[in-house]
């Protein structure tokens, strides 16, 4: 089964540095996984995306072509991404930074846990916590494998701080839909 994550949002947010951590989680899983990214020429406010690809089998097409999982980080990314997804998409926003009247979409406050933790920069770390215990997509261990491996030494107690906010979060009641 291949399942096709897209995280969009601003440069600054870790979007891309997201990405690469959950291909990695997935290669550490066992899975095939291939990540895609595109951002604007700003080191910080432009937009950001990254696209996964994660699969049992072998990858044929690198690109995402139905998205599984859309994650919005920012209000012109949710604009800009939400006409392209289906009603099977699992669409999961920032509920401080992204406004959307349907019902359907979850809205977790990301970076409103990593402000509270000290840093908003870990919002990205919350994010993937919550999605891998809401979606069952990945593994808990090889999402913490990918974590400590890819982030700036000395973030290691923050991000692994912030992971776990998002993976309680996450497993309160299943809150997303699982994703095979």
């Amino acid at each position: 089964m291949r399942t096709e994550i897209q995280i969009a949002g601003f440069g600054g947010q870790g979007i891309v540095l997201a990405g690469v951590i959950l291909g990695e989680a997935a290669i550490i899983d066992g899975k095939n996984a291939v990540q895609s990214q595109s951002y604007g020429p700003e080191s910080r406010g432009g937009a950001a995306r990254s696209d996964v690809v994660i699969s049992k089998e072998e990858i044929d097409y690198p690109k995402v072509l139905n998205t599984n999982i859309l994650i919005a980080l920012s209000q012109p990314a949710f604009d800009k991404y939400i006409s392209e997804v289906s009603k099977k998409t699992v669409v999961v926003i920032d509920k401080d930074l992204v406004d959307s009247n349907d019902k359907s979409h979850f809205r977790v406050p990301f970076t409103k846990i990593a402000d509270n933790l000290g840093r908003k920069v870990v919002a990205n770390s919350v994010m993937l916590g919550y999605i891998a215990a809401s979606t069952g997509v990945l593994k808990r261990a090889s999402l913490e494998k990918a974590i400590k491996k890819n982030i700036p030494a000395g973030t290691e107690k923050i991000n692994m701080k912030a992971f776990e906010e998002g993976w309680s979060l996450g497993e309160i009641g299943k809150s997303t839909k699982k994703v095979k």
